[in-house]
């Protein structure tokens, strides 16, 4: 039972991510959308609507539910309730924290959505690119955090992460120079 679990919580993990992920890159071409002179503008703000609509309806929100159901499922079947407040759960420990941080980022995509969908744009493309990879973060520190376990270098770890977080944000420069160059 218990990998039978585990494969559900990886696959609604896979899932959410997607949602994420997608989400943003809807919020961004709705953004530029609006940008267009009539009917351009709202004939693509009609079909990204309803892009956006149904994939944080039908596919994100549904898949965070059941990750958040499959993932203390697969902890107490695996019996990792009793590990995580040991010295060879500190891992999971800190996993679990930024899981949390990802269902912050995800009631932030939601806030967006909502304002979105009352066709309120607040942020520039630009902003929305830079928070589309806040997801990407999450999703490199919790998979090492759950591959290597106990075996992480918290120092090393934490200076990895930083520095990807610089090299992510260089390339997301690069590709606005790129563009404001083939405009």
């Amino acid at each position: 039972m218990y990998l039978y679990l585990k494969a559900l919580h990886i696959i609604f993990v896979v899932t959410w991510f997607a949602g994420m992920f997608y989400i943003v890159r809807l919020f961004i071409y709705n953004t530029e959308a609006q940008e267009r002179p009539d009917p351009e503008r709202s004939i693509l703000g009609k079909q990204l609507t309803l892009m956006t609509q149904r994939l944080w309806r039908g596919i994100t929100w549904p898949s965070a539910i059941l990750t958040l159901i499959f993932g203390p499922w697969v902890m107490w079947q695996g019996g990792w309730f009793n590990t995580v407040f040991t010295e060879g759960g500190r891992w999971l420990a800190v996993k679990i924290l930024f899981v949390a941080g990802l269902y912050a980022y995800h009631y932030s995509l939601h806030v967006i959505y909502k304002q979105e969908m009352r066709g309120v744009f607040k942020y520039s493309s630009q902003k929305l690119r830079v928070w589309n990879e806040v997801a990407t973060i999450f999703l490199v520190t919790v998979v090492i955090l759950a591959t290597v376990k106990t075996s992480v270098s918290w120092l090393w770890g934490l200076l990895g992460l930083i520095a990807f977080i610089v090299v992510l944000m260089s390339a997301i420069k690069i590709y606005k120079n790129i563009r404001a160059k083939g405009a």
